[in-house]
C-alpha cells in the first residue's frame, strides 16, 4: 500500500464564491514542518496567534472545488463550521495519518469506519 499524503473532504456549507458558486469539495495534503513554521514569521500571526490556523490551513489545502488558488482570504471567508472541521480534519490526517474515525452504531452496536473526509468504509 502506497503512503497516502492528500486527502480529499467535503466541507459541511462550503465556501461562497463572488460569483455566487459554493465550492465543498477539496483536497488537503499532510502539512512539512516548514508548512508549520513559516506561518509563525507572517505579520498577522504575530499580531494575533489565532490567525496561524488561517495561514497553515491555505498552505495545505491543494484543492478547494474550481477555485484557482487558496489563499488566506478564502480561508477567512469561510464559514465557522467549515473552519471548525478543517481544523478537526487536519489534526486527524496530520497525527493520525488517516481520515478515517472508527465509529459504532448506538442501536445495534454494529462497529465501521467513517471517513471523515466524505466516504464509509466497513471494518
Amino acid at each position: 500500500m502506497a503512503f497516502k499524503t492528500e486527502f480529499e473532504f467535503t466541507l459541511p456549507r462550503g465556501v461562497i464564491d463572488k460569483d455566487g458558486n459554493v465550492h465543498q469539495k477539496g483536497v488537503m495534503r499532510l502539512a512539512t514542518a516548514k508548512d508549520e513554521i513559516l506561518p509563525l514569521q507572517d505579520y498577522r500571526v504575530q499580531n494575533n496567534r489565532a490567525y496561524l490556523v488561517i495561514i497553515l490551513l491555505s498552505r495545505v489545502i491543494s484543492k478547494l472545488g474550481n477555485l484557482n488558488s487558496i489563499n488566506p482570504s478564502i480561508i477567512e471567508n469561510m464559514f465557522s463550521t467549515d473552519l471548525a472541521y478543517l481544523q478537526d480534519f487536519y489534526r486527524r490526517i496530520n497525527e493520525e495519518g488517516t481520515a478515517m474515525m472508527k465509529v459504532a452504531c448506538p442501536e445495534c452496536g454494529h462497529k465501521f469506519e467513517v471517513d471523515t473526509g466524505g466516504g464509509v468504509g466497513e471494518s
